[in-house]
């Protein structure tokens, strides 16, 4: 079974829409966990239907390895972002994690993505879950 990490702050919106896009897209086939910067992040993503949640820093850094993907932001891997909530050994675990990272490009904390065109969050939303598809269909043809 694949596991999938969804990683959020602040009040965890840009998240639970990815945990309830995966949930409606692949049910129960994949593992969702859900990790916040916080609380509120967490909460919100745990509504979402994620199978397990965890919230801070140590969740982060020790689950992120832990993953086949990682999702969420691009602030994600920005030290200090979110208005301080992601630290820096947050952002590094990351950054260093073997599983793949699908990353939402939202122009934020300063940091602008040259070349790729801006577009509504549900369609990054689309192309996160085209990606975890097409993720889960490599590993299908491995076994």
């Amino acid at each position: 079974m694949f596991k999938l990490i969804v990683i959020d702050g602040q009040g965890g919106g840009i998240g639970s829409l990815v945990v309830k896009r995966l949930r409606d897209e692949f049910g129960d086939s994949v593992e969702v966990l859900a990790l916040g910067t916080n609380a509120t992040a967490t909460s919100a993503m745990m509504k979402s239907r994620a199978d397990k949640g965890a919230t801070g820093e140590n969740a982060i850094v020790l689950n992120a390895d832990r993953a086949d993907i990682l999702i969420g932001p691009l602030s994600i891997v920005l030290p200090n972002a979110m208005l301080g909530e992601l630290t820096p050994k947050m952002a590094e675990a990351i950054v260093l994690s073997r599983a793949k990272k699908f990353l939402l490009p939202l122009n934020q904390e300063g940091v602008n993505i040259i070349g790729v065109n801006k577009e509504p969050l549900p369609h990054l939303i689309e192309k996160i879950i085209d990606a975890v598809k097409q993720e889960i269909g490599k590993g299908d043809q491995d076994v």
